[in-house]
């Protein structure tokens, strides 16, 4: 027996976030840039009340704040915007008892449509894992995409990428998950070779439906230390899930690192210590708990080296 857990509500296409329906009141949550961008326009959010402040990798102290000066006269937030923004105002409803409307501009999170919440805690990530997380309605619109920074692109794709070969691995995926997953990377594969970003926004929901009733891995674990020190998540992964990936022996192995030269990631480099890291990597018992092939300290040391380059 294993169950299906996704959002209620999940409507995708071009077109969909434009002047959507919304209840009244809604809080809005996002990052700088959005109304400069034109999102809140195009999706008739612009009389709202918005927090705009979500940075890159956020922070507990960011989600404390929204809730102490919102905590009161909302019934909705929607979160617009990549990850960040998203995983910040689920984790707010989440604690208000708010309804959650989810658009993302950025498709490689998988954000939208998972019950997990991933935020720094005293300077280190943390992921959070309620069904109480999930979005109570996400609206997923690939006009998003058209205007999108390549470098964002890029880093969103693999991080989906890297999501769905991990979670497939994943000792806890079940038959609807390793399906999901599988054919995410499928269609980000066909998206990211032929360059149709179209296919990649598909992908990423496929992703986040498979990674979010499963569990990422190996890569996940190691990419952590890299983000904590600023290194773009999906650029971090890039390296990680590739060599976790070659340590697990996944059937995804040649074609995601494949994926990997076709994007042209520059390398990574750990500044820490790894023998320090690996302490830090061996805590995260959610992920390495459920990766196919047990990991000792002695191979996370050897894998970060590898991932440095030696």
């Amino acid at each position: 027996m294993w169950p299906i857990r996704q959002p209620p509500r999940i409507t995708f296409g071009r077109g969909s976030a434009a002047g959507m329906d919304r209840p009244e009141g809604c809080l809005v949550v996002t990052s700088r840039g959005a109304a400069r961008r034109g999102w809140l326009e195009y999706a008739g959010l612009g009389d709202c009340d918005i927090f705009d402040s979500v940075e890159p990798n956020p922070s507990m102290e960011t989600a404390r704040r929204i809730l102490s000066e919102f905590g009161s006269g909302f019934g909705c937030v929607v979160g617009i915007g990549g990850g960040s923004a998203m995983d910040v105002a689920k984790y707010c409803a989440f604690k208000a008892g708010w309804r959650k409307i989810m658009v993302p501009t950025t498709f490689g999170s998988g954000s939208e449509v998972t019950r997990i919440s991933v935020l720094k805690v005293d300077g280190k990530k943390r992921s959070f894992h309620d069904d109480g997380i999930f979005a109570d309605e996400a609206v997923v619109d690939p006009a998003f995409i058209d205007d999108a920074d390549e470098e964002v692109v890029r880093n969103s794709a693999i991080d989906a990428c890297a999501q769905c070969t991990e979670a497939f691995d994943s000792t806890i995926a079940s038959p609807y998950a390793k399906f999901m997953c599988n054919a995410a990377f499928d269609m980000l594969e066909g998206g990211i070779l032929g360059m149709d970003r179209d296919r990649i926004a598909m992908g990423s929901l496929l992703d986040g439906l498979g990674f979010g009733n499963a569990s990422t891995t190996l890569g996940h674990a190691l990419s952590y230390v890299y983000s904590n020190e600023g290194i773009p998540h999906g650029r971090a992964l890039a390296f990680t899930t590739a060599v976790a990936h070659r340590f697990n022996g996944s059937r995804y192995a040649a074609r995601f690192s494949r994926l990997v030269d076709k994007l042209g990631f520059e390398g990574v480099r750990l500044k820490q210590d790894r023998d320090e890291a690996a302490d830090t990597i061996m805590e995260d018992r959610k992920h390495l708990d459920r990766n196919p092939v047990p990991v000792s300290r002695d191979d996370v040391v050897r894998l970060l080296a590898e991932v440095d380059g030696g």
